[in-house]
């Protein structure tokens, strides 16, 4: 995920300006503006603000209002930190028991929001078992997975247990699946090439006909 972005980071600091140094808003705009170094003290910060619903006395109706007014961040950046954090401090503490007492902490030694929310997700689910989550665990604290790879492994495993429990089933998915992009590619291509005058009258009708084959291939599953 991306952090904040430089415009994003002055309006913070003016805004900074104008509050308490200590308090605890100073303090939550302070760790919005360290966000790429550590977004677990922002998580942190974030869930006491929201816990105990500080925002409503800085004049907020809602915490989502609050973190994009104040901070600078949308609703789904927002609740993917409130609720990666939450997860560290509920289900893994000693964890981001040992994240927060580093002294100094580099900040390519602290997993990224997007694989800790990932693993988040995986705890959730119900078809994965206890060691698929801790070798997606261990490859996120211990090797420094991204969220792109852990997530692409996470969806690798679950179409392994899906497919064992119900391999023609898992293959008339992806059948449907592939056909549907080929189906979408085609037709965007048509759109294009008859608004350009691209082929003759005979290949576009042709191009329409196997558009409408792929329609009932679709529909039909295959032998």
């Amino acid at each position: 995920m991306d952090g904040l972005k430089t415009r994003s980071i002055r309006n913070i600091e003016q805004k900074m300006a104008g509050v308490e140094p200590g308090s605890i808003r100073y303090n939550v705009l302070e760790a919005a503006k360290n966000f790429k170094s550590s977004w677990i003290a922002l998580g942190q910060i974030l869930y006491m603000v929201y816990k105990d619903k500080h925002f409503k006395s800085w004049g907020f109706m809602t915490f989502e209002a609050y973190c994009k007014a104040e901070l600078g961040l949308q609703k789904q950046t927002a609740s993917k930190l409130l609720h990666s954090y939450y997860f560290l401090e509920k289900d893994e503490p000693q964890l981001l028991k040992d994240l927060q007492s580093q002294d100094s902490i580099e900040p390519k030694s602290i997993p990224s929001v997007d694989a800790v929310n990932v693993l988040r997700l995986a705890a959730k689910s119900k078809e994965l078992t206890e060691d698929d989550y801790q070798e997606f665990k261990k490859n996120v604290f211990e090797d420094g997975v991204e969220g792109k790879e852990i997530k692409k492994q996470v969806g690798l495993r679950l179409r392994s247990l899906r497919e064992e429990e119900d391999p023609e089933k898992a293959r008339l998915q992806r059948r449907t699946s592939t056909l549907r992009r080929l189906y979408a590619t085609l037709r965007t291509l048509q759109k294009e090439v008859n608004v350009a005058n691209l082929v003759s009258d005979k290949t576009a009708k042709e191009l329409e006909r196997l558009l409408g084959f792929l329609e009932s291939e679709i529909g039909t599953p295959s032998a």
